[in-house]
């Protein structure tokens, strides 16, 4: 597994998303991905979100995610 595959995956499950994927070893990976699905929702119901973009992937191709989840305005504001 790579990080542009996972990059890839997940801005093809969440339309209008943008992912930033990285990660070395093939297995453990860090993301940061802004999406307008995450407004109005908990960090867990957005890491859901992600999660589902990525189905059997997770826990077998990919050993481990980190997540920060935003939406575009919390983005914004970071920049």
């Amino acid at each position: 597994m790579d990080a542009e595959r996972i990059q890839a995956l997940i801005e093809q499950g969440l339309p209008g998303a943008r992912a930033e994927v990285s990660g070395d070893d093939g297995v453990h990976f860090e993301a940061t991905v802004v999406a307008g699905q995450f407004a109005g929702k908990l960090p867990l119901a957005r890491h859901r979100l992600v999660y589902a973009t990525l189905g059997d992937l997770m826990g077998g191709a990919i050993h481990a995610l980190a997540l920060k989840t935003l939406t575009p305005d919390e983005a914004g504001n970071r920049e």
